[in-house]
C-alpha cells in the first residue's frame, strides 16, 4: 500500500461516526446492511450518513451495490487487510544500532 493510501483511509477512520460504520460493518461480515440500516445502529440521519459513507468508500474501505431500491454497503476487508498489514509490516525487525529485536510485536485476536 503506498503512504497516500494509507493516510487517505487512516484519515476515513479518524472520526468517531465514520470509525463506528466501519466497524459496525466488519461485524455485519459481507451481507452488509443497507443505509437505513446503518442510520438506525449509529442514530443519524440518512443525508449525514450518505456524507460518511461516501468518504469511507473513497477511501477504499467500503464498497457498494445496488440491491432494487437499496444501497448495500460492506466493509472492503482486503483493503483492510491491506492497511493493517502496511501498519504492521516493520514490526518486530532489529534495531540496527543495538541488534535487539523491538518489543512491538503482538498476535491479533483470534476472530481476525
Amino acid at each position: 500500500m503506498e503512504i497516500f493510501a494509507a493516510v487517505e483511509a487512516l484519515s476515513a477512520l479518524a472520526h468517531e461516526t465514520r470509525l463506528e460504520i466501519f466497524r459496525l460493518l466488519v461485524r455485519t461480515g459481507p451481507s452488509g446492511l443497507a443505509v437505513g440500516q446503518i442510520s438506525e445502529h449509529v442514530k443519524i440521519p440518512p443525508a449525514t450518513m450518505s456524507f460518511h459513507l461516501s468518504h469511507l468508500q473513497k477511501a477504499g474501505l467500503l464498497t457498494s451495490k445496488r440491491e432494487s431500491r437499496q444501497i448495500i454497503y460492506t466493509a472492503n476487508y482486503q483493503t483492510m487487510g491491506i492497511l493493517m498489514a502496511f501498519l504492521t509490516e516493520n514490526c518486530c525487525q532489529k534495531d540496527t544500532q543495538t541488534q535487539m529485536e523491538a518489543n512491538c510485536c503482538m498476535e491479533l485476536p483470534p476472530s481476525c
